[in-house]
């Protein structure tokens, strides 16, 4: 049995991993383009446009509205579906708050469903159960690329006669049933932040095939101003959402490596999936039926009394084999931040969690969804890139595999 690198053995891998630069010069190319065309605003210039019609196309919807970034993105949906105050809209507890910002700014309120524990999307029987009369939306997040239960979220959206949302920020070019995940929903939110699949460092995109939808998206995203029509006087508030055509550019170029970084990602994420999944205390994540995860990270569980030993230890025994990694992907569920524990969406007031005109007093703490919070507690997750190389990846399930048996073998107190 090999010596941990942790206690004093030969590391799996003593050489750093690559990190080469995503940007080169397609993407100068693109913004050379962008300046010479004498405007950087995305509506008398033809980069955003190009994205546009390039996304629009790649997953084979209608239409597609460009925006700042992938949090204005769901905003953006959520104001042409028309939600509101005292709206309740069901979404993750591990989640950015990209995905909460939109609907608080609505005024509406975010309702927590519980994760299914291997795919670390929303439990559809949990979904159902927080269905009320002021229901009316579901943000499905597609986390860490694996598609959500797409055929039963659609399901009960329909059933109850609510919108559903998918937010793909984490999951670009994921398919489920050979249908790219951004197009099954009533709209999709796409994010180019930094970290991201494809970035422009910042800016992103929502989807629909719905003309109606279409068109409100596409005002509601520039203070409602209707550039087709001239109208500048705008009916409700709106947000200035609008992407630059220096953002546009950036992911014009991005936007043509899309599949060739989402396959090796595949491949990648499936192939640590395969090496470990035997492995004492082990729980990769499982991908749904028909779907295919693209990894935003490979995050998977552990289950410490199989294992050894507790996530800690062997996070911590992992990376001193050289593999980067950390213990659990976020310290805690998004509805134990101050903002909902305390209900202080607004510095002055509790608004919209409580309103006594609206007979509504929502709290928020530890313990409301259960297994969100074991995944929490019990993932570990390693950075993905369409960079790694087979060697790269083969020394990341060998480490895995050291660490893990040699704590089965050596259980130390949980």
């Amino acid at each position: 049995m090999e010596t941990l690198a942790v206690h004093g053995g030969k590391k799996v891998r003593d050489t750093a991993f690559d990190k080469p630069n995503r940007y080169g010069a397609e993407e100068l190319a693109e913004l050379k383009e962008a300046l010479e065309q004498g405007t950087l605003f995305h509506w008398h210039g033809q980069k955003v446009k190009k994205f546009q019609s390039m996304l629009a196309e790649m997953l084979d919807v209608p239409y597609c509205t460009a925006t700042s970034s992938g949090t204005a993105s769901l905003h953006t949906a959520l104001g042409a579906m028309g939600i509101g105050i005292g709206d309740e809209v069901i979404t993750s507890p591990i989640t950015d708050m990209g995905t909460v910002i939109g609907i608080l700014f609505q005024n509406a309120i975010p309702v927590f469903a519980d994760l299914d524990m291997r795919t670390y999307t929303l439990d559809p029987a949990s979904v159902e159960e927080k269905i009320t009369e002021r229901t009316k939306a579901i943000i499905l997040v597609h986390q860490a690329g694996n598609p959500g239960h797409l055929d039963e979220i659609l399901a009960i959206g329909k059933r109850h006669n609510i919108y559903v949302i998918e937010d793909c920020a984490q999951a670009w070019m994921a398919q489920y049933k050979g249908q790219y995940v951004g197009s099954l929903g009533d709209m999709g939110g796409f994010s180019l932040n930094e970290f991201k699949h494809i970035s422009a460092g910042d800016g992103g995109a929502v989807v629909t095939r719905n003309p109606e939808l279409a068109e409100t998206a596409r005002i509601f995203a520039d203070k409602y101003a209707d550039r087709v029509t001239g109208n500048r006087e705008a009916p409700y508030l709106g947000p200035n959402y609008r992407m630059t055509e220096l953002q546009g550019a950036v992911a014009v170029a991005q936007l043509r490596k899309v599949h060739a970084i989402c396959e090796r990602r595949t491949i990648i994420g499936d192939s640590i999936n395969a090496g470990i999944q035997d492995l004492p205390g082990m729980l990769p994540p499982r991908v749904p039926e028909g779907g295919t995860s693209v990894y935003w990270h490979y995050m998977f569980r552990v289950d410490e009394a199989a294992l050894g030993t507790t996530r800690d230890q062997f996070a911590a025994a992992l990376a001193a084999e050289g593999i980067p990694c950390q213990a659990g992907y976020k310290d805690k569920c998004i509805y134990e931040y101050p903002l909902f524990t305390n209900q202080s969406i607004y510095p002055n007031s509790p608004f919209p969690l409580k309103s006594m005109e609206l007979e509504i007093d929502y709290t928020y703490g530890a313990g409301m969804c259960p297994q969100a919070e074991a995944v929490l507690a019990s993932s570990v997750v390693i950075p993905c890139k369409e960079f790694y190389s087979d060697q790269d990846v083969q020394d990341i399930i060998a480490a895995i595999g050291k660490v893990a048996t040699y704590y089965h073998q050596h259980p130390v107190g949980i």
